[in-house]
């Protein structure tokens, strides 16, 4: 079965507006690089936003939306900070310390933990000790997805604007957002991440990625 990976980071965060958002900077991945949000309103309204129809298709195939918005999208991270901009969306959060839990992760060698192996290993201490979280599923049309997390760091603030009402400030992630099979971590966070989407058979799978100077 055809799989692929993503390298990037996962921004998750909520609002005292009870909007949660969350926001993914992808640096290597078959699709190349690029940076999309994913939002959910206090009334439970899941909408993608994606900065390209190739990217929204893989996306959607994956995770589930009741609107699918394409938007230039720019998301600029760094280690005090994220600025996420389009249409729809902008945000600025700002990032804290490595918690606790990232300190864990960081002891882990990374090939070891960007492995689907040991995601699956180690999904039933994910699910009791992080409400909402999973780090391996299956999604959308048979696919099977491995969330292999390398690293965490605390987000500390947030303000930002969706359809043009601000968010409010920072707030945990929750309830649980519900895109897929997992949510990000109650506690407003970056994670750094290596996911692997396996699809069945037979399903559409993006061009790997052929760019040999692109960043790792």
């Amino acid at each position: 079965m055809p799989a692929q990976r993503f390298h990037g980071q996962i921004a998750g965060v909520g609002s005292a507006s009870g909007v949660r958002v969350v926001v993914g900077s992808w640096l290597r991945t078959p699709l190349g690089s690029f940076g999309d949000a994913m939002v959910e309103t206090a009334g439970g309204r899941r909408v993608l936003i994606a900065p390209s129809p190739e990217v929204a298709e893989f996306i959607r195939a994956t995770y589930v939306f009741d609107e699918v918005r394409l938007e230039p999208i720019a998301v600029r991270a760094d280690r005090e900070g994220w600025q996420v901009t389009s249409p729809s969306l902008s945000l600025d959060l700002t990032v804290g310390g490595r918690m606790p839990l990232g300190r864990l992760l960081r002891a882990v060698p990374s090939r070891v933990a960007a492995s689907p192996r040991w995601a699956t290993l180690i999904d039933p201490v994910a699910r009791a000790v992080l409400r909402g979280v999973r780090t391996r599923g299956t999604a959308l049309e048979g696919r099977q997805e491995f969330y292999g997390a390398t690293d965490l760091h605390v987000v500390t603030a947030i303000e930002g604007r969706f359809e043009g009402v601000a968010l409010g400030s920072l707030a945990p992630v929750d309830p649980p957002c519900r895109f897929g099979f997992s949510s990000t971590p109650r506690c407003p966070s970056v994670t750094t991440v290596v996911t692997t989407v396996v699809t069945a058979d037979g399903a559409s799978t993006p061009q790997a990625e052929t760019d040999p100077n692109r960043a790792t």
